[in-house]
């Protein structure tokens, strides 16, 4: 249920269990999984990959935290920072921080440490991959931006963003493939983060109130879609499409596999 967009206390209503036992499971498998896919996503022989940010708050919006509270990671605006192979699928790298030049950092030396060869690599125009990418990567990198154009008014209504009036391409490091200069995928892969978590869904209050079970959700996310579920353009999982699973995971195997 968790995986399917319920949130806690609809997972304890409809599993009959108490709220303290969903909690736990979550604490318990969601903890288990960043630690198996930390160990177990290295070595990817990947040759697209594609990074993005996704906006989510916990405790409260922004504008709500109390002033005790401000400047406090975990308190208002979290960001979760994913990379996205392109041609498997696969999320290698994903982490829940803020969304500034020392995440960045953090996030881009992650993904490059689970990297056998050299990739193609698009963002977004924030600037603070620059110097991200060009301290994890070198010169070792074909790396490009796509910057997205928005219209005179970039203030985003209730229900959806600024009108975007196009892209424009930015070679930023070596030779990236000008056709192949997309981040299409990852922001699809949003998507699939806001359907599949309900913390992540807008205007409710699902939300989490601890940016621990925040990253937990995140990471037991990640383990079903890497794993457990099958792409429908692939017809297998993405794991399975880097060669690094050879078949489907249950739901079983895959509670097997991060608690024993």
């Amino acid at each position: 249920m968790l995986i399917e967009g319920m949130s806690l206390r609809a997972t304890s209503r409809l599993a009959g269990v108490s709220i303290n036992t969903v909690t736990k499971l979550l604490v318990d498998v969601g903890s288990a999984s960043a630690e198996y896919q930390d160990k177990t996503l290295r070595n990817l022989d990947c040759k697209r990959i594609q990074c993005d940010e996704i906006w989510a708050f916990v405790y409260a919006k922004q504008k709500n935290v109390p002033p005790e509270k401000q400047g406090r990671f975990g308190y208002g605006d979290v960001w979760t920072w994913t990379a996205l192979d392109a041609d498997t699928k696969l999320v290698p790298s994903f982490m829940v921080g803020n969304r500034d030049a020392q995440s960045a950092t953090m996030f881009i030396d992650d993904l490059k440490g689970r990297l056998a060869n050299r990739v193609q690599l698009t963002t977004d125009g924030l600037k603070v991959y620059l110097e991200a990418v060009e301290g994890a990567f070198g010169a070792d990198v074909d790396f490009a931006q796509l910057v997205k154009i928005y219209g005179a008014s970039q203030e985003e209504t209730r229900y959806s963003p600024a009108e975007c009036l196009g892209c424009e391409t930015k070679r930023v490091q070596g030779n990236p493939d000008p056709k192949y200069i997309s981040t299409s995928y990852v922001e699809r892969q949003n998507l699939t983060m806001r359907m599949g978590m309900r913390r992540f869904t807008r205007l409710t209050n699902a939300f989490s109130k601890k940016v621990e079970n925040h990253a937990y959700q995140v990471a037991l996310h990640f383990m079903h879609y890497n794993f457990c579920r099958i792409h429908k353009t692939l017809r297998v999982t993405p794991a399975m499409e880097a060669g690094i699973s050879d078949h489907v995971w249950t739901i079983q195997e895959m509670l097997d596999a991060v608690q024993g």
